[in-house]
């Protein structure tokens, strides 16, 4: 075991504006993931709550706010309810497939108009095909890019309408970043789908959870991340189930307001 592993340096990055919460303001606390340990120390870290970008771990680390909280769901023990069940039915003609982390043209497409229209004006909208690829590319542990594809015809490949760059950790699936086709009247939903297509890839591989990153009590767009049961939250005292009435709450409070845009990626701003 390296002294890197055993001892990796961490650094925080300066307050910023709270991309989730009105006048906030954020800090991350962030350490490089390399050398031949980068897996070991990626799944470590995700333990305890840290996200991967390109090859820096980070988590938040706000003076006064404890708002963003990870969350995970229980892959194994899942069990769509109805509307769930209805979208998984809507879908099931997709074809997924898992994907080395290479970049296309056509995913990158696709991420450029899933920007425009879920988060137009945000720091991610000026990223170009060379960003792009960092953020898939630019990975030190078994990452894939799992595609959503339409059927094709003749043979040939069908229409790509999703993609998530997606880690295999030692415990279960990391879901880094999703995008999908937002224009498609007869595919509403797809977002969660993706999600869910993940639970059930990784009950079917024996993983036992899927992170969903952080879940911000009070901001609109975080509230999907609450509709997947069992779900487990990390908290002072480890990872503890949240509780079914505690989740129907949160769901009934969800804030319906415009939020600001996606913050730009966390490695872009690293690299400034």
């Amino acid at each position: 075991m390296t002294a890197a592993f055993r001892f990796p340096r961490f650094f925080v990055t300066n307050p910023s504006p709270c991309p989730y919460l009105p006048g906030k303001s954020e800090r991350k606390v962030f350490t490089e993931l390399s050398g031949e340990n980068a897996s070991e120390l990626n799944d470590a870290l995700g333990r305890i709550g840290f996200r991967r970008s390109q090859n820096v771990a980070y988590r938040p680390s706000c003076a006064d706010c404890t708002a963003c909280v990870s969350v995970r769901v229980v892959a194994n023990e899942f069990e769509p309810n109805a509307t769930q069940r209805k979208l998984i039915r809507r879908n099931n003609d997709l074809i997924a497939t898992a994907c080395k982390p290479w970049s296309t043209e056509e995913q990158f497409a696709l991420l450029q108009r899933y920007l425009n229209a879920r988060h137009p004006g945000g720091g991610m909208t000026e990223m170009d095909e060379m960003d792009f690829a960092d953020m898939v590319e630019q990975t030190p542990v078994d990452s894939h890019v799992i595609e959503y594809r339409e059927p094709g015809a003749d043979g040939r490949q069908g229409k790509l309408v999703g993609a998530c760059l997606t880690d295999r950790q030692g415990d279960g699936l990391s879901m880094i970043y999703s995008f999908f086709d937002t224009e498609l009247p007869h595919r509403q939903g797809l977002g969660n789908y993706i999600i869910m297509d993940h639970i059930l890839r990784a009950a079917r591989a024996g993983l036992p959870y899927v992170y969903l990153g952080y879940w911000v009590n009070g901001s609109a767009r975080m509230q999907y991340k609450v509709r997947y049961r069992p779900l487990e939250k990390l908290g002072r005292n480890g990872w503890v189930r949240f509780d079914p009435d505690e989740q129907d709450q949160v769901l009934r409070d969800a804030p319906r307001r415009n939020e600001p845009p996606l913050p730009v990626e966390l490695a872009a701003i690293l690299r400034k």
